[in-house]
């Protein structure tokens, strides 16, 4: 009895194996939920048309920043127009402190697409 219900078991996981109707297509790349990123998901980010946001002054801004970076520093986010509240947002600056709480502030204003990267170095390479 148990030998027959092994085999009609494997019978039945093997079919459902080999038929290709059975087996979900995998979903399309998307962004990640918005909060914390790592560089390749920001980099991702920022290719699909994110903005990138450095939140440090303006001095140190001038002195480095990743290409391709807008400086809004942090106490002036709230006030900025990124282009609408549902538009991507990654946000960086020297260790991230400034940026989490840049990010918290524009969550509370309703943005719905906020990410953290954090410190400018976890941007690396692409």
């Amino acid at each position: 009895m148990r030998i027959a219900l092994v085999l009609v078991l494997a019978s039945a996981l093997l079919g459902c194996a080999s038929s290709p109707s059975s087996v979900p297509a995998a979903p399309a790349a998307a962004a990640p939920d918005p909060g914390q990123v790592d560089g390749p998901a920001a980099h991702k980010l920022v290719e699909g048309g994110a903005a990138l946001v450095d939140v440090r002054s303006a001095d140190e801004y001038a002195t480095r920043h990743i290409d391709g970076a807008i400086n809004v520093p942090a106490d002036a986010v709230a006030s900025h127009d990124f282009g609408g509240k549902d538009k991507p947002v990654v946000l960086y600056c020297m260790h991230g402190r400034r940026s989490a709480l840049a990010a918290e502030t524009l969550r509370s204003a309703g943005y719905t697409k906020v990410y953290l990267l954090g410190p400018m170095s976890a941007w690396g390479q692409p």
